[in-house]
């Protein structure tokens, strides 16, 4: 794939993003009818936002990408080939429908099973997060891009971490490492999503572990952390393709630390940080 195809790629996801997200703040903090995706399973719901803002980025890409393969959340799988786009229409729905701003619409775009480019937009806070191999990582609040970089934090003293909710972490058999990563870090809090992801490549914190992720929450920030200098990986150090437990961190060194602590590796005391 040439650069000037990727730059163009990208460009018409911005715009589908972009215009897609006026629906997403239309139903925002209204009395939306939430469904359960799976009835007797943990509450996975959905809204109408979801569907809406899914079926408006696959109308674009379908318009000007025509014969791209598209997978999404809320829609299934259509097309065929090596270029697919990833679509996850609100990251982060129990926020969403709580009323909280930490949710985001992802959109990923993945060749011959490479991410290369990946984009995080939230229209409630007006901020968009970009990533690809031509222009880098980049962030916009308001009319100017901004680059991204991750902070250069090499050890967990000095490492703020964050994770969405404890409950995500019981499938890997990750808790337990997990709670020792955080007695070892400076900070440690819940809440954010994709946000948290976000707030990493943007150089505010240092370490994001999530688990029971699926592709489309995670392969679409995988550009956006890495082309800002971050790390992403999943408990077996590779790309995180198929979603699992995921840890990113800002720099290689920290991630290290990091995965070794999930996996039990670490023998190193906590220092009995609280985490208020």
């Amino acid at each position: 794939m040439q650069p000037a195809d990727i730059v163009r790629y990208v460009d018409v996801a911005l715009a589908a993003v972009q215009e897609a997200g006026t629906l997403a703040v239309r139903h925002f903090r209204s009395r939306l009818v939430v469904d359960d995706k799976d009835p007797g399973a943990a509450f996975d719901p959905v809204t109408i936002a979801d569907r809406e803002v899914e079926a408006s980025i696959r109308a674009s890409l379908a318009a000007h990408l025509p014969g791209h393969r598209v997978v999404g959340e809320e829609h299934g799988e259509t097309g065929s080939g090596p270029v697919t786009w990833v679509i996850d229409p609100i990251d982060g729905t129990r926020s969403y429908i709580s009323g909280m701003p930490t949710w985001g619409t992802l959109l990923g775009l993945v060749v011959d099973d490479v991410p290369v480019a990946g984009i995080v937009h939230q229209p409630y806070t007006d901020e968009t997060w970009v990533a690809d191999p031509v222009r880098g990582a980049r962030f916009r609040h308001g009319a100017s891009w901004q680059p991204l970089v991750t902070r250069t934090t090499t050890t967990l003293d000095d490492a703020v971490l964050y994770s969405t909710h404890p409950s995500m972490l019981a499938d890997d058999g990750v808790l337990d490492g997990y709670q020792a990563l955080a007695a070892r870090c400076r900070l440690q809090r819940w809440g954010g999503d994709c946000y948290a992801f976000a707030l990493l490549a943007s150089g505010l914190i240092d370490i994001v572990v999530d688990g029971s992720l699926k592709p489309y929450d995670i392969v679409p920030l995988v550009p956006v952390v890495e082309r800002a200098g971050g790390v992403v990986t999943d408990l077996a150090g590779r790309t995180p393709l198929l979603g699992g437990t995921v840890v990113a961190a800002a720099t290689p060194a920290l991630h290290a630390q990091a995965l070794r602590f999930l996996l039990g590796e670490s023998a190193e005391p906590a220092t009995g940080h609280e985490h208020a």
